[in-house]
């Protein structure tokens, strides 16, 4: 029941309707807020796969609070489960430092310590860079990169990357030392910058001992996935 009361309470924070801007006299900076929230429903090897990823900030042009989740249910039963908070600060055009906490609340229940960046690459690649240090002392790392190509106003592909790099072997977290990611394709209609239906196909591989910690899970090292699913933002 956490995993349910975790998503119930993050999906009504993200979109709890805030005010757009505020400020209070011609000294104040003005504030703001973003959220966007993924959620797919799909096929590997015939077994049910869905997931959801939220990201969702507060704050100025210099200085924001971010709050992130993501997680995915393998045949209805949540295989991974992350919330992350993190404080934000822009360093340089489209470019932000990030540190904070994330905690894994399935599997294992581990908290980290959080730091990175986040921005935009030329030729309008978004990139995230993490890297992250257990309770434990664990070290591991995450890289994603992903980029619009405008079909047409509407019609909108977007191939994305990540890869996740693991230092030791964390039976608890059930990962192994190894590189694990996945590289896709989302393809979405924008019926409006708010709402838009996608579909989205993905190749996922775990290599190394991320592989076969993977496989000790019930997983596996490497599957096709094709979903379908809803894109929200405010």
């Amino acid at each position: 029941m956490r995993i349910e009361r975790l998503i119930s309470l993050l999906v009504a924070g993200a979109l709890l309707p805030l005010p757009a801007s505020a400020g209070v006299g011609h000294d104040q900076p003005s504030i703001f807020h973003y959220s966007r929230l993924e959620t797919d429903i799909g096929s590997a090897r015939g077994d049910t796969v869905s997931r959801w990823d939220l990201d969702a900030w507060y704050g100025g042009d210099a200085d924001k609070v971010w709050v992130k989740s993501e997680g995915e249910l393998l045949r209805g039963t949540a295989e991974r489960a992350q919330v992350w908070g993190l404080y934000s600060r822009n360093i340089a055009d489209f470019w932000d430092v990030q540190a904070g906490v994330r905690e894994d609340v399935e599997p294992g229940g581990t908290t980290y310590l959080a730091l990175g960046f986040e921005g935009l690459a030329p030729y309008y690649f978004e990139t995230e860079a993490h890297v992250f240090v257990s309770q434990r002392g664990d070290l591991s790392a995450r890289f994603e990169e992903r980029n619009d190509l405008l079909i047409t106003q509407r019609l909108i592909a977007q191939p994305y990357l990540e890869a996740r790099f693991y230092t030791q072997d964390d039976p608890r977290e059930e990962v192994g030392r190894g590189v694990a990611g996945e590289v896709g394709l989302q393809t979405r209609y924008e019926f409006t910058r708010q709402f838009a239906p996608y579909v989205d196909l993905r190749y996922e591989a775990s290599l190394g001992g991320a592989g076969r910690a993977a496989e000790r899970a019930g997983e596996y090292r490497s599957s096709f996935v094709a979903s379908v699913g809803l894109r929200l933002m405010y």
